[in-house]
């Protein structure tokens, strides 16, 4: 099980600049589906790598799926020679982005997030209509399931405003 609450609020309190996308922000928009990995998108900056390899070092993350005893090297170098990250944590799975399809990277989505309360905890959300696009850019069953009640969402949005 993961705990969201418990992941956004050690990331915020350690400065990291992340953006949450996926299941975490369909229902931070209201979504009524439930995800069980927190999936962020975070600014590939030296200083940013660093606060968040130093934030999460004491949740021994390891990569989701890959056999026990398999090396895996938790520092800023693996996170500046990779991209993008399956974990497992002590408070549960957590992605690391460094970029998603259909959206780019942090920069490329920070003009679309927006601040909502994930969990709790206020933090950078991707905005609904860009979650939908980067959604239907994913193509996954799941995401494409999840689309048309997030469009309900918008629309019940627009028609509110």
């Amino acid at each position: 099980m993961t705990d969201f609450h418990a992941l956004i609020r050690l990331l915020s309190e350690s400065k990291v600049e992340f953006i949450v996308v996926g299941g975490a922000a369909a229902t931070a928009h209201g979504s009524a589906r439930l995800t069980v990995d927190l999936d962020v998108v975070y600014r590939r900056t030296s200083e940013n790598i660093a606060r968040m390899v130093s934030a999460l070092a004491p949740l021994q993350p390891y990569l989701r799926g890959a056999p026990p005893g398999l090396p895996f090297d938790w520092s800023e170098e693996t996170i500046r020679t990779g991209l993008n990250f399956t974990l497992t944590t002590k408070l549960g799975a957590l992605d690391l982005l460094g970029e998603v399809t259909g959206g780019g990277n942090y920069e490329a989505l920070l003009s679309d997030a927006v601040k909502l309360k994930v969990a709790g905890v206020e933090c950078l959300c991707l905005g609904l209509a860009r979650l939908i696009q980067v959604k239907r850019a994913a193509g996954r069953p799941k995401d494409l399931d999840a689309i048309a009640e997030l469009e309900v969402i918008e629309e019940e949005r627009r028609a509110n405003d």
